[in-house]
């Protein structure tokens, strides 16, 4: 069993599909088939059922995914403390939710000083970063403080203040609970915390309404669809503007975390031991929001 066997066989199971994986992976179909077959006929199991619409793991092919992606980590982990310099370099794979406010800062603060780094940077839920997280796709990320996970690491960013925000005519609690909430996709730090206020107020929405943009649901919000439940901070420019009104809740609801977490067992890189010193660099700096969005 070859590691390259392996790497074929992992990008198979992601997507699917023999035509996809050789793609990916720059390889010939032919290559990718055989290597496969190689595989089925070393471990005398089929590691795949085939259909017509790609391939989809046996329960032994999950048994193996489990164990390759744990030998290609560690192989890849050797490389990196083998080889590694000292020097900040190469890729480093970021994730975080859309409203940190001082992300910027600290991303420009990182990319000036390391300019040998290819960073990227992957937006989504909390739930759905920490997953990514765990499953070795990202290599940190910026959520919002939740349990615990006993596989991650985490690095206080800052404390954040949530309001409820809405349109300037809406000014009591009252008028708001006859509105469409306006929300991210389960698996948001800032839902949970309002569902939990809506839970022991005892309010039943009318409507929850999902987006997929930081930006399109300040702009709902303006335009009178619903209201939300945001950073303050992050909305400080629209209230400035006379565009929308914020509706303090209790702290036990609206204070919350941003963290920046890490697994635990992968090694610590020069690349990513300076992301996370930028960051503590960052913590004090003052941040004055944009406008995000003009209206």
């Amino acid at each position: 069993m070859e590691f390259k066997d392996l790497q074929v066989f992992q990008m198979v199971a992601e997507t699917g599909n023999i035509t996809r994986a050789a793609k990916e992976l720059n390889y010939v179909q032919s290559n990718v088939t055989s290597r496969i077959q190689k595989l089925e006929t070393e471990l005398n199991t089929p590691l795949f059922n085939r259909h017509n619409r790609g391939m989809i793991l046996t329960p032994e092919g999950k048994k193996l995914l489990h164990y390759s992606e744990k030998i290609l980590l560690l192989m890849s982990e050797t490389k990196k403390v083998v080889q590694s310099s000292g020097t900040p370099c190469g890729k480093l794979e970021i994730g975080s939710v859309e409203t940190v406010i001082k992300l910027p800062v600290i991303l420009s603060a990182y990319n000036k000083k390391y300019e040998n780094v290819d960073l990227s940077l992957e937006s989504g839920v909390t739930e759905k970063l920490q997953e990514k997280v765990l499953n070795y796709q990202l290599d940190g990320a910026f959520v919002t403080e939740a349990g615990q996970h006993p596989s991650l690491v985490h690095h206080d960013v800052f404390q954040e203040e949530l309001v409820l925000i809405s349109d300037r005519t809406l000014t009591s609690l009252e008028q708001l609970k006859n509105k469409p909430f306006l929300v991210f996709s389960e698996g948001c730090g800032y839902r949970a915390k309002l569902n939990e206020w809506l839970k022991d107020e005892r309010i039943t929405p009318m409507k929850m309404m999902e987006f997929g943009t930081f930006e399109t649901i300040l702009g709902s919000v303006v335009a009178g669809l619903g209201i939300t439940f945001v950073p303050k901070l992050s909305v400080a420019h629209l209230e400035e503007s006379g565009l929308i009104h914020c509706h303090s809740i209790p702290d036990k609801y609206s204070k919350i975390n941003t963290i920046f977490i890490r697994r635990k067992d992968t090694y610590l890189t020069p690349t990513v031991k300076a992301f996370i010193e930028t960051i503590e660099l960052c913590k004090d700096e003052i941040v004055y929001p944009l406008s995000i969005i003009k209206y």
